[in-house]
């Protein structure tokens, strides 16, 4: 499919289901990467070691002892990946959510943004259902971002806009479009000094 097969509009009350189904989605299918990566790093490691060690006084099986820290640290990442992105933000300034749809009405990805800083926009959804993937959807709603993000610009009086994209860190391929697309990685955030998510601006 190509990119001139798409539209992207406002989404309507009776396709926030589909939405709200697509976006989880989405959360599963990095949540795990996200969990893997972050419970890897060494203090995390180092917590977990401890937590293990302490239970072993309390519990009578050496092997529940290990699972329990690993498993309530998994299940606390997941539950909190899904509150910030498994949902939809309320409508701002910018207006939204919108969402990508084919030609023939299905609804393909969805977009929601944020004022930011200086005048500018953030992302705060961008997702693309598992099946329209790699069909240019993406690349579409990021231009449709952009061009909102220059209207929005235009409107506080400011002769340039910048846009910010905030990408989990175990989505390579979703950075690495961005790159393509003169985006540049420009902060970050995340936990015990490990970087979670990473930040990516580009000026308009």
């Amino acid at each position: 499919m190509a990119p001139s097969h798409l539209s992207v509009r406002e989404m309507r009350e009776d396709e926030k289901p589909l939405v709200l189904e697509m976006l989880k989605a989405a959360v599963k299918d990095t949540e795990n990467r996200v969990a893997l990566h972050a419970l890897t790093r060494p203090p995390a490691l180092l917590l977990l070691a401890a937590a293990s060690s302490g239970l072993r006084f309390v519990l009578a099986s050496f092997a529940l002892a290990l699972f329990l820290p690993v498993f309530l640290a998994v299940v606390a990442m997941k539950l909190g990946l899904r509150a910030r992105w498994g949902s939809l933000p309320p409508p701002g300034g910018l207006g939204g959510p919108w969402v990508a749809v084919r030609g023939s009405g299905d609804v393909c990805g969805v977009l929601a943004l944020a004022p930011g800083s200086n005048s500018g926009a953030r992302v705060t959804r961008l997702s693309v259902a598992r099946w329209h993937r790699r069909r240019g959807v993406g690349r579409r709603l990021l231009a449709f971002a952009e061009s909102r993000a220059r209207t929005w610009a235009g409107g506080m009086g400011e002769p340039r806009a910048r846009l910010v994209v905030p990408v989990a860190v175990a989505a390579w391929g979703v950075a690495g479009i961005l790159e393509g697309c003169g985006y540049q990685a420009e902060g970050s955030w995340g936990c015990m000094g490990y970087t979670l998510v990473r930040e990516f601006s580009k000026d308009l």
